[in-house]
C-alpha cells in the first residue's frame, strides 16, 4: 500500500502550508487541493534543489517552493522568459536577422540588431511588440526538453544560431536542456516559466540600432532611460571592439592560444586611461575640492579611490582620504529596519550634521580633527588625526552614499565632484544569454568574503538579497547624479575568480536554501576556462577581491 506523501508548500517567503496526499499527484493538482491557482506562479522549486513546472508529478515527501514575481529568483525567471518570448517573435518576423542582448539598463535590457536591411527602425520595434503581445495572449506552453549535443546542434543549425553552435565545444558531454514553444527552441542558463502568459507586462522601445525590452513588473514607475548609465555601457561596448572579444568563447580562445596575457594588459590599460581622464577633468576646475565616490557592493571602490589618488598626484595634487564610516551616529541613534535590526546602510545612520560641518570648515581653510568610529562599542572616539585643506589638497570620500545629494547638501555644488563606480558589463555566453552584472559582483564578494572574512559561500549567498535591497534603496536611485561613471568590470575576471569560487560553491549543502543558486553559478563558471591570478597586475581592481593587491593595507 502506498504510504502517505507529506507535502510542504511555501507560497511566499513567509507563508507555509502542510498537507498529506494518498497517491502521487501533479503540482497543479496539489495546489488545487489547498485552493491555489497555478497562474500566479512562474515556477516551482523542489527541496531547494531544482525547478520544475506545474505538470511535475510528486511521488514522495517534498517541499514545494512556489516562485512568484516578487520572489528574488522570480525576477530572473520573468526576465529570461520575456527574452525568450521576444526571441520567438523576432525569429518569426525577421528570420534572416539576428539580435544580441547587450546589457541591462535599469529594469530593461538593450538589444542590438544585426543583418537587417536598411537597419532596425522604430516601426520594427512596434511590430515586434505586437507579435510578443500575441504570443503572450495565446498562453502557449513553454516546455523544457533534454537533447543530446548532436540534437542541439541540428536544432540550432536550422535556426542559423552560429553564436550557440560555436559554444558547443565548451559544453560538457552531457544532455542540454532547451526550451521549446511550438517549433521554436532556445537555450537559457536559468529556468523559464512554463507558459508565455507569465510575460503579461512588458514594453519594447526603439533605440539607436536596436531596442529596449522593458520589464514592467520590476518597477511600479514608468520607465525612464538612465542616459549616463547607458552611455557608460556603450563605452564598454567600444572597449570590447578594441579588444576584439564579444563572448566567453572569444575569451576561451585567447586562453587556449596563450594570448591572454597581452589581452589583460590592454584591458587594464583601458582602465588606467579612463581613471587618468577622470583625474584630468577633476583637476581642470580649480573650484573642485571634494571628490565623492559611491557604488554598490564589490564594485572595487577602495582600489578605484587609491588609483584615482595616484592620478591626482600626477596632476600635481595631494589628495587625502576621509572615511565616511567614521561619521556613523552612536549605536543608540542608529535607525532600525522593519524587523528591528540596525539599518547601517541608511543615510540616516550617519552624523550628517557633523560631516557637513567638517567639510565646510575644510573649505574655509580651517583645521579639523577627524572622528574615529569604534564599531565594537558603537561610539565615536578621538582619532588625534588633524587635517587642513591646502591649495594642493583634495578631499576624497568613498562610501555607498557618496552620490546622494543629501550627504553633502550644505556644501556648494561647484566644490564637489561625484563619481559612480560599478561592475556594469560582462561577456555574454551567447547572443541571448547575458551574464547579469550582479553575478560578477556576487562572485567578487563571495571570493573576498572567503579569503578575508572567513565567510562561506553559503553565508555570502544567504546575505546577498539584503545587500541588494540596500543598494536598491540607497545607491541606484542616485546614480544619475554622478558627474563621472566608471565601469570597473574586467571581461577576464570570471576566469580568475573561478579557481576560488568553484571549490567554495561546491561546499554549499544540498539542504541549503541557496543550493540552487550555488549550482547556477557553478554552471555559469563551467563556461569559462581558468586564468592564473599571477597574470593579474598588482594594481588591478580585481586584486581587491583575490590576493596580491599593491593597495591592500
Amino acid at each position: 500500500m502506498q504510504d502517505k506523501i507529506k507535502i510542504t508548500i511555501n507560497t511566499d517567503l513567509q507563508k507555509t502550508i502542510s498537507l498529506t496526499i494518498d497517491e502521487p499527484k501533479r503540482i497543479y493538482e496539489i495546489l488545487q487541493i489547498v485552493g491555489l491557482e497555478t497562474n500566479g506562479f512562474l515556477s516551482f522549486k523542489l527541496n531547494n534543489t531544482r525547478y520544475v513546472d506545474e505538470r511535475k508529478v510528486i511521488y514522495k515527501d517534498t517541499s514545494i517552493e512556489c516562485i512568484k514575481y516578487c520572489h528574488p529568483e522570480g525576477k530572473w525567471i520573468y526576465q529570461d522568459t520575456a527574452v525568450y518570448v521576444m526571441s520567438k517573435a523576432f525569429n518569426k518576423l525577421f528570420p534572416t536577422s539576428s539580435f544580441f542582448v547587450e546589457h541591462s539598463v535599469s529594469n530593461a535590457v538593450y538589444c542590438e540588431v544585426f543583418d537587417r536591411d536598411g537597419g532596425f527602425k522604430e516601426v520594427d520595434a512596434r511590430v515586434l511588440k505586437d507579435e510578443m503581445t500575441s504570443i503572450v495572449a495565446r498562453s502557449l506552453d513553454i516546455v523544457s526538453c533534454n537533447l543530446t549535443l548532436k540534437e542541439a546542434e541540428d536544432v540550432f543549425t536550422g535556426l542559423n544560431r552560429k553564436d550557440f553552435l560555436k559554444n558547443l565545444e565548451y559544453f560538457s558531454p552531457r544532455d542540454i536542456i532547451l526550451y521549446k514553444c511550438g517549433d521554436f527552441y532556445d537555450y537559457y542558463m536559468r529556468p523559464l516559466a512554463d507558459n508565455t502568459r507569465a510575460v503579461d507586462s512588458f514594453d519594447v522601445k526603439f533605440i539607436r540600432n536596436g531596442f529596449l525590452l522593458i520589464f514592467n513588473k520590476c518597477s511600479d514607475k514608468s520607465y525612464t532611460l538612465p542616459k549616463k548609465l547607458f552611455k557608460t555601457h556603450q563605452e564598454h561596448d567600444k572597449w570590447l571592439n578594441i579588444l576584439d572579444v564579444h563572448s566567453i568563447r572569444d575569451l576561451n580562445k585567447l586562453i587556449d592560444n596563450y594570448e591572454i596575457s597581452p589581452f589583460i594588459l590592454v584591458e587594464e590599460a583601458l582602465h588606467e586611461k579612463k581613471i587618468a581622464l577622470i583625474a584630468d577633468k577633476i583637476t581642470k576646475d580649480p573650484k573642485t575640492r571634494i571628490v565623492l565616490i559611491a557604488g554598490p557592493s564589490s564594485s572595487g571602490k577602495t582600489t578605484f579611490a587609491k588609483r584615482l589618488s595616484v592620478q591626482l598626484r600626477v596632476c600635481g595634487y595631494s589628495p587625502f582620504v576621509i572615511s565616511m564610516d567614521d561619521y556613523f551616529l552612536p549605536r543608540t541613534k542608529t535607525p532600525r529596519k522593519e524587523d528591528g535590526s540596525f539599518d547601517f546602510e541608511s543615510i540616516e545612520a550617519l552624523d550628517l550634521e557633523l560631516l557637513n560641518k567638517h567639510l565646510q570648515a575644510l573649505l574655509d581653510g580651517e583645521e579639523i580633527e577627524l572622528p574615529k568610529y569604534n564599531f565594537g562599542t558603537g561610539t565615536s572616539e578621538c582619532s588625534f588625526k588633524k587635517v587642513k585643506l591646502g591649495a594642493d589638497n583634495l578631499v576624497v570620500m568613498e562610501g555607498i552614499h557618496g552620490i546622494n545629494d543629501k550627504l553633502t547638501e550644505s556644501i556648494p555644488d561647484e566644490t564637489k565632484v561625484k563619481i559612480y563606480i560599478s561592475a556594469l558589463n560582462q561577456l555574454n555566453i551567447d547572443d541571448h544569454n547575458r551574464i547579469p552584472t550582479t553575478d560578477c559582483r556576487k562572485l567578487r564578494r563571495l571570493v573576498r568574503d572567503m579569503l578575508y572574512r572567513s565567510y562561506s559561500a553559503e553565508d555570502t549567498l544567504g546575505r546577498w538579497e539584503d545587500v541588494r535591497d540596500g543598494e536598491d534603496k540607497n545607491i541606484f536611485p542616485h546614480q544619475e547624479n554622478a558627474d563621472f561613471m566608471f565601469n570597473s568590470s574586467l571581461t577576464y575576471e570570471l576566469a580568475v575568480l573561478k579557481q576560488y569560487a568553484v571549490k567554495e560553491l561546491k561546499k554549499v549543502p544540498i539542504q541549503s536554501t541557496v543550493y540552487s543558486e550555488a549550482q547556477r553559478l557553478l554552471v555559469l563558471l563551467s563556461f569559462v576556462k581558468d586564468i592564473p591570478d599571477d597574470l593579474v597586475p598588482a594594481n588591478s581592481i580585481l586584486k581587491e577581491f583575490i590576493t596580491g593587491s599593491i593597495f591592500r593595507d
